[in-house]
């Protein structure tokens, strides 16, 4: 159990049978008043972010959460299929909102974190950089710099993300998961 002034960001509680993490955190002693800890928490399973003040009697339950590896197998219909990293037998599927915004960067048989609170998978954290093949791009064309010599390409994933006019079908390219851009060519083809 926690007090109400150990309640640090980054901390993660437990509220109503739901856990969140401490965004922010203030400790406020007003006046003929009873000290109390204003903070904005962040439900892990739904992203909602409330504000929340804690007083000097509560007791706030710390949030076991755990990390176990997962490998990524395929999709089908929105659902994405995961197996055990160590046990390809254990199969099992997850929505695509569970895993979050860079579930079109993930490639058959990638490694990922899958974030587990009570034994039950309450989200996946993606490597913050993924390597993928450009299966698409258009040729670029001499002079055509009007949109700041950038094109549309289509990665191995079928993701398809903005980047650089050199950028050619069949080179490596790097993607930053989080805002699904560009960052640099691993490999020119």
């Amino acid at each position: 159990m926690l007090n109400y002034n150990e309640l640090k960001p980054g901390e993660n509680i437990v509220l109503d049978g739901q856990p969140y993490v401490v965004m922010d955190y203030k400790f406020l002693r007003m006046q003929q008043r009873k000290p109390v800890a204003q903070t904005k928490i962040k439900n892990l399973i739904t992203g909602k972010t409330i504000e929340k003040t804690f007083q000097q009697n509560d007791k706030i339950r710390e949030a076991e959460i755990g990390i176990r590896e997962i490998k990524y197998l395929y999709s089908n219909k929105g659902e994405l299929w995961f197996c055990e990293k160590d046990d390809p037998s254990k199969r099992f599927k997850l929505e695509e909102d569970l895993v979050g915004a860079g579930a079109d960067l993930l490639k058959p048989n990638s490694i990922v974190d899958a974030v587990v609170f009570d034994d039950k998978i309450i989200g996946v954290r993606l490597p913050i950089k993924v390597d993928l093949k450009v299966a698409d791009a258009p040729p670029a064309v001499k002079g055509d710099t009007a949109q700041g010599g950038v094109k549309q390409v289509t990665l191995e994933t079928g993701a398809i993300i903005t980047a650089p006019m050199f950028i050619n079908e069949g080179d490596i390219v790097r993607i930053n998961t989080e805002t699904k851009e560009y960052v640099e060519r691993v490999k020119k083809e």
